[in-house]
């Protein structure tokens, strides 16, 4: 019962403090701040293009995977 006091007591207190203020850079209301140029970089740059290519003829790519034959 009385662990169940502390920690009610410790929540009420957390809950009334203040957040943590958090400053990573520049305030975004400061009208003074530079802003870097937006620039247009299309949605397909640097992808690949995977075009359907014609057949490879079957026999030669088989003969090269097939087991060798041995001589007599």
């Amino acid at each position: 019962m009385k662990t169940f006091v502390v920690m009610a007591v410790a929540v009420t207190l957390s809950a009334c403090s203040s957040p943590p203020v958090i400053g990573v850079g520049a305030d975004p209301s400061d009208p003074s701040v530079s802003v870097p140029r937006l620039r247009y970089i299309p949605v397909t740059a640097g992808t690949v293009d995977f075009r359907p290519a014609d057949p490879k003829p079957w026999i030669e790519r088989n003969d090269s995977v097939a087991p060798k034959k041995e001589r007599q």
